[in-house]
């Protein structure tokens, strides 16, 4: 062997391995998903280490929303636990995608944690994530070992749950999850097959056949009424920059350079059982509207729903299920106030303005690096009259309409974008001031009023909320007494959420002083 040849892959592994064993370097996730051990080959160990570098990574960045992750980190340092594991994956999925904080990876690494702690569904997912780098190593001409990686943690989770002897419903619930990554599985290896020994042509024409059969696709990625947006290799949202030869013409594409002319995933559509249920749970005077927003998803393989109206009184609870929803599929969203927006900046405004920026959508998919985004537009009827600067229920027009929003023409981008994939929930108090136009491209749902009979089920709920925005773990929160439950009851009659919200926040005032008397 030459002295300047490089190490094989194996040596180089295997010294990386060593590494880890010695406590001297926290392995990666893909060096996990490869067969690597834990940080000093234990997985305490390497949750603990994990939560420390992350957790100091968080605090220098100063970044906001992080404090209920830092102290969820700081906990796993102490604890390293599965119910802590699962507590820092539902944070990390409230926070933007982008390069501030690594959020994916981080939540990748949570699963694999996860299906080391017997948890089968994460087990089946860490199975469908090791079948997608041995496909990747089936195109780089290596051996895809992760094959068998693969198919073990596959089976592994099957034995899991034989032996665990779980109900009908478990069993169900199992084998969709196991059917779902078999599906993923099949089409991996049918796209490996169909593109083995071909040359993709970059400049095919507009129209030109879909590599993985079918229909054609533009490149200007057409799709129809009802059609799911999506494609198996994501979407180029972005393919050019209007002038870029010119001064702002350069600035903006290095504004986009993480997304022009790249594709950009979707997010897949999750189980949507225990989405339903925890819908459900929190929205107990709703289950209608859950099932009726949540059918609209079956059979789809990436989120993205028909523009859809929550109408309702105020305090409802509308623009919180919208967020909840949103959370629950695992989709970014952007939520936007529409009380007293009085122009059409949401499509865009020209770069050629001081105030030039993109539009609405196209700034939400560059932030999180998503194809399909979810937009939460509140309060859509109190958006202003006047075209004398543009107007937002004009510009939404074109935005709601899959056609015209396949070819957006963005004013600051000076380019066709493709924005067909992103889904647009918005919520209204009255249908009456939002133009008949823009109501007939629109699904408008009535959101339920919760009567005082929801009091027992929405009271604990809300005062684990209260407790989670005060910095505290939620799980800290004391069940209401029967007294307090009384009470509650004589003052609020149902209807307005935030008015049962400001009577639990007095009762943790009384709660507080009294414990301040004793």
């Amino acid at each position: 062997m030459s002295a300047n040849r490089p190490p094989s892959p194996t040596r180089h592994f295997q010294r990386r391995r060593e590494a880890v064993v010695q406590g001297l370097r926290l392995p990666s996730e893909e060096e996990l998903l490869r067969g690597m051990p834990f940080f000093r080959e234990s997985l305490a160990a390497d949750i603990r280490e994990f939560a420390k570098r992350l957790g100091s990574r968080a605090k220098k960045r100063r970044l906001p929303d992080l404090g209920a992750v830092v102290q969820c980190l700081d906990k796993l340092t102490v604890d390293a636990d599965a119910e802590g594991i699962m507590l820092l994956e539902s944070l990390l999925d409230t926070l933007p995608r982008g390069k501030a904080f690594p959020v994916d990876a981080c939540r990748m690494r949570c699963g694999i944690y996860l299906a080391h702690l017997d948890f089968t569904v994460a087990g089946c997912r860490l199975a469908g994530e090791m079948a997608r780098l041995a496909l990747d190593d089936i195109m780089n001409g290596a051996r895809p070992d992760t094959m068998s990686l693969s198919l073990g943690w596959a089976a592994a989770t099957c034995d899991q749950e034989v032996l665990a002897r779980p109900g009908r419903d478990a069993t169900r619930s199992l084998h969709r999850h196991l059917a779902q990554e078999a599906m993923r599985i099949g089409d991996l290896f049918e796209r490996a097959i169909n593109e083995a020994g071909r040359v993709p042509d970059e400049a095919a024409a507009p129209g030109r056949q879909d590599p993985a059969g079918g229909t054609a696709v533009s490149s200007l990625g057409d799709h129809g009424a009802g059609e799911e947006p999506s494609s198996r290799k994501g979407v180029v949202v972005l393919r050019s920059i209007g002038n870029p030869v010119t001064a702002d013409g350069k600035r903006v594409g290095r504004e986009f350079a993480d997304v022009l002319n790249r594709p950009l995933p979707l997010r897949e559509v999750p189980d949507l059982a225990p989405v339903r249920a925890a819908l459900a749970g929190e929205f107990p005077y709703a289950p209608a509207l859950v099932d009726t927003l949540l059918g609209g998803l079956a059979g789809r393989k990436h989120v993205w729903l028909h523009p859809t109206i929550l109408l309702g009184p105020p305090a409802c609870g509308k623009t919180r299920f919208a967020r909840r929803l949103a959370e629950e599929l695992r989709a970014p969203f952007v939520p936007v106030s529409c009380g007293g927006m009085g122009d059409g900046a949401i499509g865009g405004t020209p770069r050629r303005w001081t105030t030039g920026e993109p539009s609405l959508p196209l700034a939400a998919i560059r932030q999180h690096g998503c194809a399909g985004p979810v937009i939460i537009l509140d309060e859509i009827e109190k958006t202003g009259t006047s075209r004398h600067n543009g107007n937002a229920h004009d510009v939404l027009l074109g935005l709601l309409e899959c056609e015209t929003a396949s070819r957006w023409f963005d004013p600051y981008a000076e380019a066709n974008c493709d924005l067909a994939a992103v889904t647009w929930l918005m919520t209204a108090n009255s249908a009456e001031p939002i133009p008949a136009v823009l109501r007939d491209r629109c699904r408008i749902l009535r959101f339920p009023v919760p009567g005082p009979e929801r009091l027992a089920a929405l009271a604990p709920l809300i005062l684990r909320d209260l407790f989670a925005r005060s910095g505290h773990d939620p799980r800290w929160a004391a069940p209401l007494e029967p007294f307090e439950v009384e009470a509650l009851s004589a003052a609020w009659g149902g209807g307005s959420i935030r008015g049962l919200t400001r009577l639990l926040e007095g009762l943790i005032e009384a709660r507080e002083h009294e414990r301040s008397r004793q």
